[in-house]
């Protein structure tokens, strides 16, 4: 997946400064630095809208007294769509997201917050499962997928790996998620819930364990640009008993990951595509 950024003015002078190659990813990081910044810029005016939680749409069958966020199309067939932001963030991290995957065909989407205050990836992964059984039994679907920026794709993961959530969740959709840990701000260390994320923490060793016969297929964004992500690869997800698939982006950083269009096509196109437990002989899939 290749993504482009802008601030092409500066474009003739980094090639004269800088040779060949140095120069081409020093461009790229240029571009990548100066777009994580508008994007920065945007989700701190966004931010306050997403501190409350969002109004739950109405069970099927019961209409709404009016209408419920972007989510005004019919609803598909298809498993409701969770969407769990990263670290210290909330749910206006999804406000261009939500609107992609709400109106290619109509999908039920919802966003969950979880507390600034969470200090347990274990923790925050029960009350996830807590949140999918209120939304299977209130919209009557057996499944969900779910899509988790940073932080909130290592919450989910635990939930599926850990907690017996590979019953309820379909497909994983992380964007840079830090699966195998990361090294980046070591000053951070003082929050408990970062110290999980470091490489060889009790939670990374836990996901490292066999995972037999886990039902949920695993798709994971990764940016080579990603600088939350230490080393880079980090972000892949490298497990023998998994289904999974590791989807290089380039040109892009972290923030960018939840909000650039080009991800979001290929997010859409991983919910579509058709789980293994879904097809039938000859390559026909189950409606």
């Amino acid at each position: 997946m290749k993504v482009t950024g802008v601030i092409e003015p500066f474009l003739p002078l980094c090639r004269r400064l800088l040779p060949g190659r140095l120069a081409g990813l020093s461009l790229a990081l240029l571009k990548s630095t100066a777009l994580e910044a508008a994007i920065l810029a945007g989700h701190l005016l966004l931010y306050p809208t997403g501190l409350t939680p969002e109004r739950r749409p109405p069970a099927p069958g019961v209409p709404a007294a009016e209408p419920v966020g972007t989510d005004r199309l019919p609803v598909r067939a298809a498993p409701p769509v969770v969407l769990l932001h990263g670290f210290i963030d909330n749910r206006s991290v999804f406000v261009l997201l939500r609107r992609a995957l709400a109106q290619h065909g109509g999908q039920r989407v919802e966003s969950l917050n979880y507390s600034p205050l969470t200090c347990d990836i274990r923790t925050a992964a029960e009350l996830l499962g807590r949140h999918i059984e209120e939304i299977c039994e209130r919209t009557g679907s057996r499944r969900v997928d779910i899509v988790g920026h940073s932080l909130g794709g290592l919450i989910a993961r635990y939930y599926v790996q850990c907690l017996g959530g590979d019953l309820r969740v379909r497909t994983l959709v992380t964007l840079g998620t830090p699966h195998s840990g990361t090294r980046v701000a070591p000053l951070a260390d003082a929050h408990p819930i970062v110290r999980q994320m470091r490489p060889g923490s009790e939670v990374i060793e836990e996901l490292t364990r066999p995972a037999p016969g886990c039902r949920t297929r695993f798709v994971s964004f990764w940016s080579d640009l990603d600088s939350l992500m230490e080393p880079v690869e980090t972000a892949r997800v490298e497990h023998p008993d998994l289904i999974a698939e590791n989807v290089r982006v380039t040109g892009i950083g972290h923030l960018a990951l939840p909000v650039h269009p080009a991800v979001a096509t290929g997010i859409r196109q991983a919910l579509d595509e058709a789980h293994p437990e879904e097809r039938i002989p000859g390559g026909l899939t189950v409606a």
